[in-house]
């Protein structure tokens, strides 16, 4: 019989391809043999982390994969109100629903670029805290024992990250995690404003080292690390310009694992100190070859035939990456660090 393994899921954020992440983590879920022992989200990984966790302490694993897609279904419904990026009834009069998602998320982007949500949301109206309240019960959560929980917000006063931990986590900690600068006011809490937890820390990783019980962390990324062709486009670049400032904090922190490694595995350190230093295994779930295909606008969509379409991606991306990868998990990281962030594969 195999043995039980213990990780730590880091989850990236990127609007609806974190749906993506919600079918790695599902498939995860499935496994018997894999145990998740923390998680680290931000944006859309925060999201993810904070349905994940409330489900395992509510009910196990079975308790976590049902968590998630209530909160999903949940996105999807509301998406059908207040999404700006959606079919309608004349998509075939213009070329097909990806060109007329194009298009209106064109419109929708000069608008908030031209005026900020002081103007265009003044009562601060945001959908997903309604839906986060209808799925989970941060009070029963801020308790969880089963697994311990990370989300990553940026402090829009000293850019500097903020971690909020399983015991003072709460909707608007979610939201805060986030908070797309140009579509909501930042989030106060306890005095301090909040934006996106992407642009300093998607996600981030250096709780494990200190906190959490198992040394093996397993990246979800949902923001491709490489593209094959040069965007020329004005959105096309833009989205580029995106990927590459959310990946730039993950890619520091796995530099630092990186140096690390080289401390402990070239010998560096004296004897006594090296049992000071937590030898962390890195696993890495990457989607660019399976959101290659889809543009900036796509992140917008939350019709439930394209959010399940990304689950199942990831689901068939987390099945091939066990089937490769789980005799690696306690014993040795998956991927090559230094090619990581050096641009390699």
């Amino acid at each position: 019989m195999a043995e039980d393994k213990k990780v730590n899921l880091a989850l990236q954020g990127g609007g609806a391809h974190g749906a993506v992440s919600w079918g790695v983590a599902d498939k995860i879920l499935e496994d018997p043999r894999i145990d998740v022992a923390a998680i680290s989200g931000a944006s859309a990984g925060a999201v993810n982390a904070v349905a994940l966790a409330y489900g395992l302490h509510k009910g196990g694993a079975d308790g976590a994969r049902e968590t998630l897609e209530k909160l999903w279904r949940a996105v999807s419904d509301a998406g059908e109100i207040y999404s700006p990026v959606r079919g309608n009834p004349f998509a075939l009069f213009f070329g097909g629903t990806d060109v007329v998602n194009a298009l209106s998320y064109q419109v929708f982007d000069a608008i908030t670029r031209t005026f900020s949500p002081y103007q265009l949301n003044p009562f601060d109206f945001n959908p997903l805290k309604d839906v986060l309240n209808r799925c989970i019960d941060f009070e029963s959560l801020r308790q969880c024992r089963k697994t311990q929980l990370f989300v990553a917000a940026t402090n829009v006063r000293n850019g500097k990250v903020h971690v909020f931990e399983t015991k003072d986590v709460s909707v608007d900690a979610i939201c805060a995690s986030t908070c797309l600068p140009f579509l909501f006011k930042a989030v106060e809490i306890d005095g301090e404003h909040y934006w996106d937890g992407g642009y300093m820390g998607n996600p981030v990783l250096y709780p494990f080292f200190y906190d959490a019980p198992s040394s093996d962390i397993v990246i979800v990324h949902v923001n491709p690390l490489e593209r094959d062709e040069t965007p020329t486009t004005a959105p096309e670049i833009m989205n580029r310009v995106n990927e590459i400032s959310f990946n730039s904090s993950l890619l520091r922190e796995l530099r630092a694992i990186s140096f690390v490694h080289r401390l402990l595995d070239d010998g560096w350190l004296k004897d006594e100190y090296r049992d000071r230093l937590r030898d962390i295994r890195i696993h890495s779930v990457r989607s660019d070859k399976a959101l290659v295909d889809y543009d900036i606008s796509s992140k917008f969509r939350t019709d439930w035939p394209f959010l399940t379409e990304l689950r199942d991606k990831g689901r068939a991306i987390a099945t091939t990456w066990i089937d490769r990868n789980y005799d690696k998990i306690g014993v040795e990281s998956s991927v090559d660090l230094r090619a990581m962030f050096d641009g390699g594969d």
